[in-house]
């Protein structure tokens, strides 16, 4: 079979083929499949190890389907493909550290963490090809799109460098607050359970509550990071593939990179030049037209150079102060302070019901 028959001869706005995107479905499936069932299977903790080979393996992959690209279709869509994913897999930063306030906030247990991650990231590709499709659908109609998230990108990228990102507090998240008046939760946790059966009646876990939060968090990053791949191409098969298989790695990633995220100093205002160029590029997109592989050559380049400034500032851990608590026990008062709420939230359901 030639590859002209899976692969069209040039690629523009809503002319990929019918095979194109079964072929990607496919693999997003299959990889899916291999996330959930293979990596972190069983009631263990993931080790630094396990967690580097996976990392390396989907990035691989990832690599693998830019050849393919370049192969069937050519050279600027396999370019775009790329810094598009770079681009996504950069920004994924900084969900791993938002993950680790969360899962510090609920005292998830660690052999449990995976297969959230897993729920999540599934989750979020779902709603993410529906921002994508929605975002190309106002970019084909409406020029003025373009200038919208070129200011929003901007805006982001001055919050990045002065770090006036909000604290992550997953208390105040709209979704949690809804599911904690709405649904009775258990105390505790059940495994890997969302729902047990108590009293003849059934009943959600907190890891229901975790994964809401996640997956709807993931949302609000994903206002930033579409309207930011959207400048690099505006063809949404180009833009899902690179999410795709950034968000497929994420969980390998997480158990890499979340004990050493304090190590990377230079990343935000990396991000923020990052952001600030597309934005740019995007205000600028009626009057500068570079070369495809201008976005591709600056997102590396800066991600670069952040790497290596961070690496040579690497700080010495401090050690912790005599008396201090430890990992454990802020997780201890993580989990009361957990229980205390989830007790206060089924009396005032149980009130509801009398």
């Amino acid at each position: 079979m030639s590859s002209g028959l899976l692969w069209p001869a040039s690629i523009g706005p809503m002319q990929v083929s019918v095979q194109m995107w079964a072929v990607l479905g496919a693999l997003v499936v299959a990889m899916i499949v291999v996330d959930f069932f293979v990596f972190g299977r069983g009631r263990r903790e993931v080790t630094v190890k396990e967690a580097a080979v996976w990392s390396v393996g989907w990035f691989a992959i990832a690599l693998g389907f830019a050849l393919l690209l370049r192969a069937g279709v050519g050279g600027q869509a396999s370019s775009e493909y790329l810094a598009g994913y770079l681009l996504e897999r950069s920004l994924s930063l900084d969900n791993i550290f938002v993950f680790a306030v969360i899962f510090s906030y609920f005292a998830v247990p660690l052999p449990v963490q995976p297969r959230v991650l897993g729920w999540g990231i599934a989750l979020a590709l779902v709603l993410r090809l529906v921002f994508i499709l929605i975002g190309a659908a106002l970019l084909a109609s409406f020029h003025v799109t373009f200038y919208l998230f070129g200011a929003l990108l901007l805006y982001t990228a001055w919050k990045l460098a002065r770090h006036d990102d909000p604290e992550i507090e997953p208390e105040h998240n709209p979704a949690l607050k809804l599911l904690r008046r709405r649904v009775t939760m258990t105390a505790d946790y059940h495994s890997s359970r969302l729902t047990v059966r108590e009293a003849g009646r059934r009943i959600a876990t907190p890891l229901m509550a975790v994964f809401v939060v996640v997956a709807t968090t993931d949302v609000v990053f994903a206002v930033d990071s579409i309207p930011a791949i959207f400048a690099i191409t505006q063809e949404p098969y180009i833009v899902f593939a690179a999410n795709a298989f950034a968000m497929l790695g994420l969980r390998a990633l997480y158990f890499l990179l979340v004990g050493a995220m304090d190590r990377f100093a230079y990343l935000s205002y990396g991000l923020s030049a990052i952001l600030a160029f597309i934005g740019f590029k995007m205000l600028l997109i009626d009057l500068w037209h570079p070369p495809f592989w201008i976005s591709l050559v600056v997102i590396g380049g800066v991600l670069t150079i952040a790497a290596l400034l961070s690496l040579r500032a690497a700080p010495r851990r401090p050690e912790a102060p005599e008396g201090a608590p430890d990992s454990e026990d802020r997780a201890h008062v993580s989990l009361d302070r957990r229980r205390a709420e989830s007790r206060e939230a089924e009396e005032v359901g149980a009130g509801r019901g009398r």
